[in-house]
Formats: structure tokens, sequence, C-alpha cells
């Protein structure tokens, strides 16, 4: 997390999702969600790995019948990471899940029937430390509340929320967190806004359908950026129409660029014009693929020329400045004596950024150290 950031937190309470904190200002958590049938647990479980590859802090998995149940046990045997079961209307598969080491359940508890059975799935989740997700959706809202404001605004979504929280409160349960999606940028925030000012326990954000892989992620990051930027927000998913891994890539460039949270390279580049000195663009492009394994937060600056090369360049941790047939180099913010020929950039740029991010993160191993004892 940055130290810097000029974002006030808004005050939450703090829940547990397995071993990733929400809320009370702990880091805000970027989640995806499995679009394999979860009855392919091979698949599930390929998937799952690859969204905590790239840094995802907890995955969502449909549990829609018992069978999947079934399927989300031998999942859960072969993952470390926290794992929500979406879980709508059937409170046996709750209580099932929860058996089989669910770290959290995404229910809403005035979808799932009777108050005994409501009862007892909130009982479950007390006894085994289960905090629950209401989840709220402008596109199936109660269908009282649908002819009450004709259609769907920020105060529908609220009141919606607040009877599932009115629910929870009855029955003496406060680890819950809520979320009130939206596909309208607009009305997401709003009914965010609105619930933010009512209730103190974490909120997830996201802008529920939000598109393809373009589209998505720039209403993603115009409607969580708006919030975030105001504070409100504990956990973040963006829902893209689109490999789960672009979800959780996204949301930490939001969280980045907002100098909340910082994972991976921050690369700052130029959009390159007749003053370039090198092709910007594909040097970036190929860059940015060879090192998205990289998980160190670092500013990697590359600019054409020397207009606004330097001055990016001293206030990164590696800078590219660029000049005929050989480019400058910085590290640190210094310019140093080598430069780099113009023919393998990409090559020679990866090896330096490797070469930085082993330092950094044997300096962070030893604060770390340096810390515990």
């Amino acid at each position: 997390m940055f130290s810097d950031s000029p974002i006030k937190r808004r005050k939450s309470t703090r829940i547990n999702v397995g071993n990733v904190p929400i809320g009370d200002g702990a880091p805000i958590a970027v989640q995806s969600m499995t679009n394999t049938d979860t009855n392919d647990v091979d698949a599930t479980v390929a998937q799952i790995k690859r969204i905590q590859d790239v840094g995802g802090d907890i995955v969502r998995v449909s549990v829609p019948t018992m069978d999947a149940a079934e399927a989300f046990k031998l999942i859960k045997q072969q993952v470390d990471i926290p794992l929500i079961a979406d879980i709508h209307f059937d409170y046996r598969i709750a209580l099932k899940v929860a058996e089989y080491g669910v770290d959290c359940l995404r229910i809403n508890p005035g979808n799932i029937g009777s108050m005994e059975r409501v009862r007892a799935v909130v009982d479950c989740a007390k006894d085994n430390n289960i905090p629950i997700r209401i989840g709220v959706n402008g596109g199936s809202l109660e269908k009282e509340i649908q002819e009450k404001y004709k259609e769907p605004n920020a105060a529908a979504l609220v009141e919606s929320a607040m009877r599932h929280v009115d629910i929870l409160d009855k029955l003496n349960f406060d680890q819950f967190k809520v979320s009130v999606k939206a596909s309208d940028v607009f009305l997401a925030v709003g009914a965010y806004r609105l619930l933010a000012a009512q209730i103190d326990q974490p909120l997830h954000l996201g802008i529920t359908e939000a598109g393809g892989f373009r589209s998505g992620a720039v209403k993603s990051a115009v409607g969580l950026g708006m919030l975030l930027a105001e504070g409100i927000g504990d956990t973040i998913r963006i829902s893209l129409a689109a490999d789960p891994i672009e979800e959780i890539k996204v949301g930490f460039d939001i969280l980045k660029s907002l100098r909340i949270r910082s994972r991976g390279i921050n690369l700052i580049a130029c959009p390159s014009c007749s003053r370039q000195e090198f092709d910007v663009i594909a040097t970036v492009n190929a860059l940015e693929e060879r090192i998205e394994d990289i998980l160190t937060p670092m500013d990697v600056s590359i600019i054409g020329c020397v207009v606004n090369g330097p001055g990016e360049a001293e206030v990164s941790d590696l800078g590219l400045t660029g000049a005929r047939n050989m480019s400058g180099f910085y590290l640190d913010g210094k310019r140093q004596r080598e430069r780099l020929s113009n023919d393998d950039l990409v090559d020679q740029l990866e090896k330096r950024i490797r070469a930085k991010a082993a330092v950094l993160d044997a300096k962070n191993r030893i604060k770390v150290t340096d810390i515990s004892e």
C-alpha cells in the first residue's frame, strides 16, 4: 500500500475472509470469480490458481446445486486462496459448503425462505466464523421494490440491501459486507454513497455486467475510481466479459493509479509522436508481456525523446529517455553512464527490471525480518 496516498478511507468494521482482512483500514482486496463449470473440478482449480498467480486475494465460485457443493469440497482441498461460495435461494447448499470449509457465503438472507432457514445459515456462519456477503444487483430487485420505484435507482438498491441487513441485525450477526451493484455507473455510485452513510460494515465494490474487456475496464475505472477516491470501498471486483485474470490486472491498475495499493510494474510511457527515437508502442507492449509475472511494486518510465524523458526518469525506479541510436538510462532517478542500444531495448530493459526487482525484494525481506525480531 502506498504511504503517501491522499485518500482518507471510510471507517468500517473488520471481517476476515479466510486469512484476508476486509475493512477497518485493511488493504483493499482484489477478487474475481471463476467462469468454469464448478462441477469440472480440474478446470476450476486451474483457473483459481491462475487468478492467485496474478495477485488475486479472494476467488468467488458459483455453487448452484448440491452436486456443485460436492465439487466445491474437492476444489477447496486443492487451493489455498480464500473461496467465497455464490449461492442463491437454497439454504441447504450454504450449510453444506460451510461444512466443507468455505471462507465466505455470498447469500442474501431475504431470498432463502423462512426465518428458520435464515437462522440455520446464520447460526452455522457464527459457529464456523464465516462472514456473509449481501449482494444486491440493479437487475434483480425484489418485485415489490420494482413496483414501488418503477425503475432501478439508488434508493431502491439501498432499500433492498437494508432489508437483508435488518435480518442479520435481528439475528445479532455483524460479520458481513455488502454490495449494491448496477451496470450503470451513476446508479452504482449513488447507491454506494447512500449505503456508506447508513452502515459501518465493509463495502464490496463493483460495476456489474460492465461489458467487454475495454469498455468494461473503462466503466469500472470511472465508477470505482469515483468511490475509491472518496474513501469508499474495502474490496473490489471488476466484472468483465473476459478472462478472470484480466479482472485482477485491471483491479490492481485502478488501485495503483489512485496510489491506494501497488502490485507489479507501473509502466509510465508516452503515447509516442514524431519526436520518438525508437518504437515506443512496440517496446512497451512487448515489455509489458515479458514482465507481467513481476509483482514487485516499481515505477518504470519509457519515454521516446528527451523532452519529457528526463523529468519522468528522475522520479522512477528505472527510466529510459529516447535518443538517436543509443538511449539514456536512469536508475533510482539518476542518469547512468551506460546507454542502451535502441536495437534490443526490450531485452535490456527486462534484464535490468528483474535485477532491480530482486534488489527491492531482498530489502523488503530484511525489513520484514527486522520487524518480526
